[in-house]
């Protein structure tokens, strides 16, 4: 069986530095072909930006700045993703995004991959 995540390219909007480093390694680990880190938004405001990547990690805050609009362009653009969050607020999750599966910080490595996986149909067999 191929690795959960086999030549996928995942965007990561995370802030913080190791947590970035962490989930950069969990997705190669798990047979990403690329992940690419982003700690600003501005980083990529392209309109285009969002073109070369199957799937993506948010952080519901990066530096002080909520993610919820990029992740709703995420969502129109039809990027599979998962928020991944020390901040609890998930009524606003659940109320905007509510097939979005929210990853509580901190979390397992596990979970975020098999989260990530599911949003992309590759769900672990049982």
């Amino acid at each position: 069986m191929p690795p959960l995540l086999d030549g996928l390219r995942i965007l990561i909007l995370e802030d913080e530095f190791l947590i970035a480093m962490d989930v950069e390694q969990l997705c190669r680990d798990n047979g990403a072909a690329d992940a690419v880190i982003v700690r600003d938004l501005t980083e990529i405001d392209l309109p285009d930006g969002l073109g070369g990547f199957d799937a993506a990690v948010v952080d519901l805050m990066l530096g002080g700045v909520s993610t919820l609009d990029f992740a709703a362009r995420l969502r129109s653009a039809g990027i599979p993703f998962v928020f991944a969050s020390g901040y609890s607020d998930a009524d606003e999750i659940s109320g905007s995004f509510p097939e979005i599966r929210l990853v509580a910080k901190p979390y397992s490595g596990d979970d975020l991959i098999e989260a990530l996986a599911a949003a992309c149909d590759r769900a672990k067999a049982a």
